[in-house]
C-alpha cells in the first residue's frame, strides 16, 4: 500500500479509492486521539454530565482541524519537525520544558492505554492482566522499531478501523435523539470546578500537544517515503493533506460524540456516575443495556475491542511523537524510516517510554488519576506551543509561500482562546 496523499499517481484513482489512497497521517492521529486514555475521559464526562458537554464534540471539530492542518503544512513546507523548527528559529528555553512535560504526559498516557487494553481484553477473553500488557507490549514495540515505515503506516490504517465500534454500540441502545440534537448544537455550563475540569481534560485530551509533534514528523515522513523529500511541495499534496486531515479530525470528534452519547444515556441515567478506566466503561454497560437479548454483553465485547485496537494504535503514536520531540530538541538522527542502528536514541525514547508505560501498571500508582492530572497538563502545556505554531504557519520566511490564511489564522487565535480559556476557568473553579 502506497504512501496516500504523497503520490504522484500516473493515473489518477477516483471516488472511495482515492479516498482511501489520501489518507494517512491526519486518520491515524484523528483515531489515536480516542485512545484508551481519550475513551475513558470521554465516558467520565458522559457518566457524571450526562449529555451536559456533548457540544464540545461540535465545538472542537472546526479548532482541532485548524491546529492539526498548521502542524501538517509545517511539516509538509519545512520538512521538519515541530520540535526542530522550533529549535532553529524560537528561544530553546520552551522548547526544553514542553519536550519534557510531554514525555512525562505521554509516558503516564502510555502506561493508563496499556493498563486499559489489558484490562479490556480481560472481559472478552479471561486472559491474566500481566500476561496481556507484556503481550500488547511486546507487538507494539516490535512492529514500531522493525517493521519500515511504508508497511507499518498500512496497519495503523487498519487498526483506525477499530473507531466503527462505537457508532455500532449507539445503534444498540435507545436514545432520546430530540434532547441529543439540542445537547449537541446548544451549549451548557456548569460554572463549577468539576465542570470545567472534566472541560479541560477534554480540550487536553482532543487538543494535545503529542498529536502536534506527531503529524508534523509523519508528513515529512510521507514525503520521503514517496521520494519527495528534495521536491518542491505541490498544490495537490497540501489539498490531499487538507482532506485527509479534515476526514481524520472529523472521525476523532464523532466517535467522541457517539461515546458520550452512550455512557450518557446507559450510565448517567442509570446512577453510574464515576468511570476508572475505558474498559470500566464497557463492563458497566453489560448488565444496562437490554435492547435484545444478550444486547449487554455484546455492547460491551464491542467497546472493549474498540479499546484494544485503538491502544494499538495511539500507544506507538504517544511513544513515536516523544521520540520526534526529543530526538529534533536535541538534534539526534530520528524517523521511522531509519533502521534501529541508525537511529539508538530515537528508537530508545519509544523503547524507555512503553516500557516504563508498562512498569506504572505494576508499582502503586494509579494510572487513571495520573492520567487526569496529564490531560488537565496536556491543556495547559498546549497553549505557549498553540502560539507558537500560530507564529511558525504565519510566518512567510519559514512557510514559503504556504503561510495561514486569514480563515485559519481566526480558528487558530480561537483555539488558543478557547484552551486558555479552560484553564482559568478550572483555577476559577478551583479557587
Amino acid at each position: 500500500m502506497t504512501s496516500p496523499h504523497a503520490t504522484e499517481p500516473r493515473k489518477r484513482p477516483k471516488g472511495l479509492r482515492r479516498l482511501l489512497r489520501i489518507l494517512g497521517p491526519g486518520l491515524v492521529t484523528g483515531a489515536a486521539d480516542d485512545d484508551p486514555s481519550g475513551i475513558a475521559t470521554y465516558s467520565q464526562t458522559g457518566a457524571q454530565f450526562g449529555y451536559g458537554q456533548l457540544w464540545t464534540a461540535l465545538f472542537m471539530y472546526p479548532l482541532m482541524t485548524a491546529v492539526q492542518e498548521a502542524c501538517a503544512r509545517i511539516g509538509a513546507v519545512t520538512k521538519k519537525g515541530i520540535a526542530q523548527v522550533v529549535r532553529e528559529h524560537y528561544g530553546r528555553s520552551v522548547l526544553y520544558a514542553s519536550v519534557f512535560l510531554i514525555l512525562i504526559a505521554n509516558t503516564v498516557n502510555i502506561g493508563a492505554d496499556i493498563g486499559a487494553m489489558a484490562a479490556a481484553a480481560g472481559l472478552i477473553v479471561p486472559v491474566p492482566f500481566a500476561a496481556a500488557t507484556l503481550l500488547f507490549v511486546a507487538i507494539i514495540l516490535l512492529l514500531e522499531i522493525f517493521v519500515p515505515y511504508k508497511h507499518y503506516v498500512p496497519v495503523l490504517k487498519w487498526l483506525a478501523l477499530s473507531l466503527i465500534v462505537y457508532p455500532l454500540t449507539v445503534l444498540m441502545i435507545h436514545i432520546p435523539w430530540h434532547e441529543v440534537l439540542r445537547a449537541t448544537f446548544v451549549p451548557h455550563f456548569e460554572f463549577t470546578f468539576g465542570f470545567f475540569f472534566i472541560i479541560t481534560g477534554v480540550v487536553g485530551t482532543t487538543i494535545s500537544p503529542y498529536m502536534f509533534f506527531w503529524q508534523a514528523s509523519e508528513e515529512v515522513e510521507e514525503e520521503r517515503a514517496a521520494g519527495m523529500i528534495s521536491r518542491p511541495l505541490s498544490g495537490r499534496f497540501i489539498r490531499n493533506m487538507r482532506i485527509d486531515n479534515a476526514v481524520g479530525m472529523f472521525a476523532s470528534e464523532f466517535i467522541t460524540w457517539c461515546i458520550i452519547i452512550v455512557t450518557g444515556t446507559v450510565l448517567n441515567q442509570n446512577g453510574v456516575t464515576n468511570i476508572a478506566t475505558a474498559a470500566d466503561a464497557a463492563k458497566a454497560l453489560v448488565p444496562l443495556v437490554h435492547t435484545f437479548e444478550n444486547a449487554g454483553f455484546i455492547a460491551g465485547a464491542i467497546f472493549a475491542v474498540g479499546v484494544i485496537g485503538l491502544g494499538l494504535l495511539a500507544v506507538p503514536v504517544l511513544a513515536g511523537s516523544a521520540a520526534y520531540a526529543l530526538a529534533e530538541a536535541f538534534h539526534w538522527h530520528e524517523g521511522l524510516y531509519r533502521k534501529f542502528r541508525e537511529a539508538h536514541g530515537f528508537y530508545g525514547v519509544i523503547t524507555i517510554a512503553t516500557l516504563v508505560g508498562l512498569l506504572i501498571n505494576f508499582v502503586g500508582i494509579d494510572p487513571m488519576k495520573a492520567l487526569i492530572v496529564t490531560a488537565v497538563l496536556n491543556g495547559v502545556v498546549s497553549i505557549p506551543l498553540i502560539f507558537l505554531i500560530i507564529a511558525i504557519s504565519s510566518n512567510k520566511e519559514i512557510m514559503k509561500g504556504h503561510e495561514s490564511g486569514m480563515l485559519s489564522k481566526v480558528v487558530l487565535w480561537i483555539s488558543f482562546v478557547a484552551v486558555l480559556g479552560a484553564a482559568v476557568g478550572m483555577l476559577g473553579g478551583f479557587l
